[in-house]
């Protein structure tokens, strides 16, 4: 079983395998600019931000069992605290995404101290789902934040002073700040599901009312990592308001929460790998059908439920499936009468 279609093993410190999937994918990623056009290089820095938007999903749903709806909200939070701060030029980059993260987090706390404390399951879904719409309505009518027009012309920014420093808008450079942010964030899920809270959050999901008797404090902990989840939600977040030049509410609209479910979906949610394979697969399937008018939301739907209903497990499911040797036929122990003849 190579590294791309292995399972997740809680509890254990990142591996050396995956570790040669992140690096390969930096390389990969790093050689891009050289051999595609500007366009497909703006594709592949976005695959990376959706990657992490998944993993950030995945994270909160493969770890707790808690289905979210609304995590559009904490993505669109940090785009939109990014491109303030980058109009107002008051903080240095270094610092945005790491703000954004901290937004996020708080604000998954706001609705966690809600939401979990006043539903469960499918119910919680749908009140995440109805928090996020509060929140994109109020980002269209608010006048700061540029109403339904959104905020445009954004600038790209510097890494250090405006003598010294790096400037990000020169060729790539902010495509390759991309890549190396997204693998830290990357780094950090892979690491946090190694630990012993994450063993917690796993016993937490198979039975909460056990879990809770052996002394864990389930409500907690699920907070814990719902806000952990919209803090790398956030930060992945901040960085489209450089990268587009631009934000409108859509980035808070309940159509982009479903986005990181279907990437999780697509790639399979047992594998730690899988949104991230899932978020390259569709946004190949986006690109081969943007002619398509009309069209290329029934593709990805049809193809969503192609996988759904033949490959529950995801792609990296079927891949782990095939890898396995077929099981030995079962023999029947012979009868008495037949040991005698």
């Amino acid at each position: 079983m190579n590294a791309a279609s292995a399972p997740v093993k809680r509890g254990v410190a990142i591996s050396r395998r995956d570790w040669m999937v992140l690096a390969l994918l930096v390389l990969v990623s790093l050689l891009v600019p050289a051999g595609l056009n500007r366009g497909l290089v703006f594709i592949a820095g976005m695959i990376w931000i959706n990657a992490v938007f998944g993993l950030a999903f995945n994270l909160l749903f493969g770890m707790s069992g808690v289905l979210s709806f609304g995590q559009a909200m904490f993505f669109a939070a940090g785009a939109y605290l990014c491109a303030l701060l980058l109009q107002s030029q008051a903080v240095p980059f270094v610092l945005m995404v790491p703000l954004a993260g901290l937004l996020g987090a708080a604000l998954a706390t706001a609705v966690g101290m809600v939401a979990l404390r006043r539903s469960e399951g499918v119910y919680f879904a749908i009140l995440t789902l109805a928090f996020a719409e509060l929140v994109h309505l109020l980002i269209a009518n608010t006048s700061v934040l540029g109403r339904n027009d959104g905020l445009a012309g954004l600038a790209r920014p510097r890494l250090g002073g405006a003598t010294w420093g790096l400037d990000l808008a020169q060729g790539d450079r902010f495509y390759f700040a991309i890549v190396v942010t997204c693998a830290l964030l990357i780094a950090f899920v892979r690491w946090l599901q190694g630990t012993p809270f994450a063993r917690a959050l796993q016993a937490l999901k198979q039975d909460p009312d056990r879990a809770e008797f052996l002394g864990i404090p389930v409500k907690r902990h699920r907070l814990a990592i719902f806000a952990i989840a919209g803090g790398v939600t956030a930060a992945a977040g901040a960085l489209v308001a450089p990268w587009a030049q631009i934000v409108t509410p859509e980035l808070a609209h309940w159509s982009n929460s479903t986005n990181p479910i279907l990437y999780t979906l697509l790639g399979g949610s047992a594998y730690f790998w899988g949104p991230v394979l899932g978020a390259i697969v569709l946004s190949c399937v986006f690109y081969a059908t943007r002619t398509l008018v009309g069209l290329s939301d029934m593709v990805t739907g049809l193809l969503l439920l192609g996988v759904v209903l033949s490959l529950p497990g995801g792609i990296l499911g079927l891949v782990d499936r095939l890898r396995r040797p077929a099981p030995e036929p079962l023999t029947l122990p012979a009868t008495p009468r037949e040991v005698t003849r």
